[in-house]
């Protein structure tokens, strides 16, 4: 078992892919090897050399026009080699009128020297058209989303058992420093078992007393610059649906929080909404299709991604963090209780390699239960919209749950908004971490 977790970490940090595919080209001896960052940077090349011919856009054709794009961001967690000189890569590239594009990208060739044979348009504002399935023969397809089966649209039943490494590469350090990292605990959906930690610095683990989360705080110093914070844990998961929970004090969920206030502008949405309708489920249903009705899962521009209700209102646009708490103001405002959680989404179409980000979800209290929803989902997989409305499927990790998050120590700017990537701070000012985390369902060795 240690042997294989070792080769685990040393397999995620190379950013290697396993994936293969079958091209029909002979004579592979003299192919050289390619990682992830070879395939980025021929990604990132052709885009720089297609945005130069194309007068500062990059131009693709789709549905009979013509998009001027702006790369976004590369996904570096989907870059894959395919088989002999043959790769995938998938961007985000923004158009001009404020639409998101997913694009995913097939390339032939050798490190340095790679061209594009295929471009297709993946997702347009987070819905996809289509995902992939790997046949016997090591092949990929397309699968179209209604035809697709629930495992390659994100969702695992039942149970999930898989290694999750957290990995966060610390700046450049001027001073002294302090940094607070999410560690997940146990409980009835997840058992959580720490394999390794290597941490630089000096480490302690504190308690939020609000909702019970373990916080990792490390204090810094200038020679812990450019260091990695590596955590690798074994998870065992269950499928969460709806569930009691002993001594719920149910009306601090009532509560607001800082980005998700109580306000008439919330309460007045939401009575109209739940209009005529009886009894906390169903009017939380009517919530939930609210939000689902009218946001957009884009994450572009300035404000997204922080979990602000009043944002998510006003614009209608966000990504997880905004769905879930707009959903959270409107019930709460409705005497709804609500809570949320963050953590991770494992991939549940393949085994093993990097995670997108991280991913949160809300619950509600009704019927004397707590009910999971997963509103951010449900608005890219409409066929799953019942699925999401009190599940949160196996192929999770529950990183802390609750927002305005109170340690002592804490940080200089106050209560931590929610915690899953890191909250670093230099001389008192926050700093930014570079984050990746990684999984492996092959652990199962002895």
């Amino acid at each position: 078992m240690i042997i294989c977790r070792i080769f685990f970490i040393i397999f995620l940090t190379l950013g290697i892919f396993s994936i293969t595919q079958t091209t029909g080209l002979a004579g592979t001896s003299n192919i050289p090897n390619v990682v992830t960052a070879d395939i980025q940077a021929g990604i990132e090349h052709y885009i720089e050399e297609q945005t130069r011919l194309g007068d500062g856009f990059f131009k693709l054709q789709y549905n009979e026009k013509e998009l001027r794009l702006k790369l976004v961001r590369v996904h570096t967690e989907y870059l894959a080699n395919l088989g002999p000189r043959y790769h995938f890569a998938c961007v985000d590239v923004a158009d001009i009128e404020g639409d998101l594009y997913d694009v995913d990208f097939f390339l032939a060739g050798d490190p340095g020297s790679m061209t594009v044979t295929e471009t297709t348009v993946h997702k347009i504002n987070g819905q996809p058209f289509y995902t992939w399935e790997q046949q016997e023969d090591k092949t990929w397809h397309r699968v179209s989303i209604e035809n697709a089966p629930k495992n390659l649209l994100g969702v695992l039943s039942g149970h999930d058992e898989f290694d999750f490494l957290y990995m966060a590469t610390l700046p450049e350090i001027t001073g002294s420093a302090r940094m607070w990292l999410p560690l997940p605990t146990s409980d009835a959906f997840q058992t959580v078992e720490v394999i390794s930690m290597e941490i630089p610095g000096k480490s302690q683990i504190l308690k939020d007393q609000e909702y019970g989360n373990q916080v990792l705080f490390v204090n810094l110093e200038k020679e812990d610059s450019n260091k990695n914070v590596e955590l690798l844990f074994h998870v065992r998961r269950i499928e969460k649906d709806a569930y009691v929970e002993p001594q719920t004090a149910s009306e601090k969920y009532l509560r607001p929080n800082r980005l998700v206030p109580l306000n008439e502008d919330f309460k007045s949405i939401a009575e109209k909404v739940v209009k005529g309708k009886n009894g906390d489920l169903v009017r939380a249903r009517a919530l939930y299709d609210y939000v689902i009705d009218n946001m957009s899962y884009i994450r572009n521009g300035e404000g997204w991604g922080q979990g602000d209700a009043t944002y998510a209102c006003n614009v209608k646009t966000g990504n997880c963090t905004d769905f879930h708490s707009y959903f959270i103001a409107l019930s709460r405002s409705i005497s709804i209780p609500a809570r949320f959680s963050i953590g991770a989404s494992i991939p549940s179409s393949r085994n093993e390699g990097g995670i997108h980000s991280y991913h949160c979800g809300a619950e509600f209290y009704a019927e004397g239960k707590w009910w999971p929803v997963d509103i951010s989902e449900a608005d890219k997989y409409s066929n799953l919209a019942s699925y999401f409305f009190g599940r949160h499927p196996a192929n999770r990790i529950e990183l802390s749950r609750g927002r305005d998050l109170v340690v002592e120590p804490g940080p200089a700017t106050g209560p931590i908004n929610f915690l899953a990537f890191p909250v670093l701070e230099i001389g008192g000012k926050p700093a930014k971490v570079k984050v990746q985390f990684s999984f492996n369902r092959n652990v199962v060795c002895e």
